[in-house]
């Protein structure tokens, strides 16, 4: 079972460790593409107005901009310390037990628009860059991941769990079973402000969990067991508060 999520506006202050290696990331084969999008990314960091307008930020960001400019040389930090939205706040992995931080670290792959996937194992330095960007010269980051991801995750096998928002969604479309997590209300209504917060919740129920889903209806038993009220979908499966 693999478990997606997205990365988090939110990032640790800084790291400790030493600067990033690429080559000792997870999934090397995306090494070349990773030069390209962080190359890109600090020559646009040289120009700060453009950055800002590129990347989105408001006024009261303007360091991000600088902490992309030294990105080659900054302190890493783990995957799992990096990510501090209100998704990873409810995965809390700090607090999970070894056994299921184990399994956290085997079952859970995190997009980036900067470093394309990782593992909660890599160590990375905190940045600033959504999936969401069109970065010049590179352009749209979905599309340009696309074909760098397809074929180093459409390798593995089992069912996929999709956590992620739509942006980072469309930067790879996996090939095998795949469930889609949306959360309702129970009147039916689409849930957006919350939606984080209960993603986090399933995938921490995954991870501590010692049970793998094999296909979409042992999840929604699965999750069903573990507490939540769950409706199965053809490739989608609906969370439903219960207020």
């Amino acid at each position: 079972m693999l478990i997606l999520l997205p990365p988090s506006e939110g990032k640790a202050a800084s790291g400790r460790g030493r600067p990033v290696d690429l080559d000792s990331l997870s999934f090397p084969e995306l090494t070349s593409s990773r030069e390209k999008v962080l190359d890109a990314l600090i020559d646009l960091c040289h120009t700060p107005e453009q950055a800002h307008q590129v990347l989105g930020l408001p006024p009261g960001l303007a360091d991000e901009v600088g902490r992309n400019r030294g990105l080659r040389s900054a302190r890493t930090v783990k995957v799992s310390d990096l990510y501090t939205g209100v998704l990873y706040d409810a995965l809390s992995l700090a607090t999970l037990d070894s056994k299921a931080r184990a399994r956290a670290t085997k079952r859970i792959v995190v997009f980036s628009g900067l470093w394309g996937a990782l593992r909660l194992g890599d160590r990375v330095p905190p940045y600033r860059l959504s999936m969401g960007v069109r970065l010049p010269p590179v352009g749209g980051l979905a599309a340009f991941w696309r074909p760098s991801l397809a074929p180093v995750l459409d390798e593995g096998a089992g069912l996929v769990v999709d956590l992620r928002s739509s942006t980072y969604a469309a930067a790879w479309k996996p090939r095998r079973e795949t469930v889609a997590v949306r959360v309702l209300r129970h009147d039916g209504t689409v849930v957006s402000h919350m939606a984080k917060l209960t993603r986090g919740q399933i995938a921490r129920s995954l991870v501590e969990s010692p049970a793998s889903a094999k296909d979409a209806g042992e999840l929604a038993h699965l999750l069903t067991r573990l507490g939540h009220a769950v409706e199965l979908h053809p490739g989608r499966l609906d969370v439903v508060l219960s207020s």
